[in-house]
């Protein structure tokens, strides 16, 4: 994990020492080390946009999500969502990181949900009129 300059978002590079070939719909798991984060704040873990536009290599999950009280390996799931191969060399940034506050509000369990103007409606039902 490296931070080139202050207002840069950290990115995950590569260590080990050969090219990883990654074909169409291959994962590649990139084990790597984290900040030890401090309670009250996540590691948001996104592609970079320049491998994905490119080259079409991204994240599995779109998002990774690391707690502050993690403390295991961090794996990123890279893919290669295009035809042509990709090769991943070492010491070659992956994925980028953003460290965040994160609400933890007091949670309030209810016996009945209130009515809104949404109501139930799902996936779409806020785009239309």
């Amino acid at each position: 994990y490296v931070r080139r300059h202050l207002l840069h978002c950290g990115k995950w590079r590569r260590k080990d020492e050969c090219p990883r070939h990654l074909c169409q719909g291959r994962l590649y798991l990139r084990p790597s080390s984290v900040p030890v984060l401090p309670e009250g704040y996540a590691g948001l873990v996104y592609a970079r946009s320049g491998l994905a536009i490119k080259h079409g290599i991204g994240l599995l999950n779109s998002v990774g999500v690391i707690d502050s009280d993690y403390r295991g390996e961090i794996c990123v799931g890279v893919i290669n969502q295009l035809k042509e191969p990709y090769t991943i060399q070492p010491f070659e940034r992956i994925a980028q990181m953003v460290i965040q506050p994160v609400a933890l509000p007091e949670l309030v369990e209810v016996d009945e949900l209130d009515d809104t103007d949404r109501g139930a409606g799902g996936f779409g039902s806020t785009g239309k009129k």
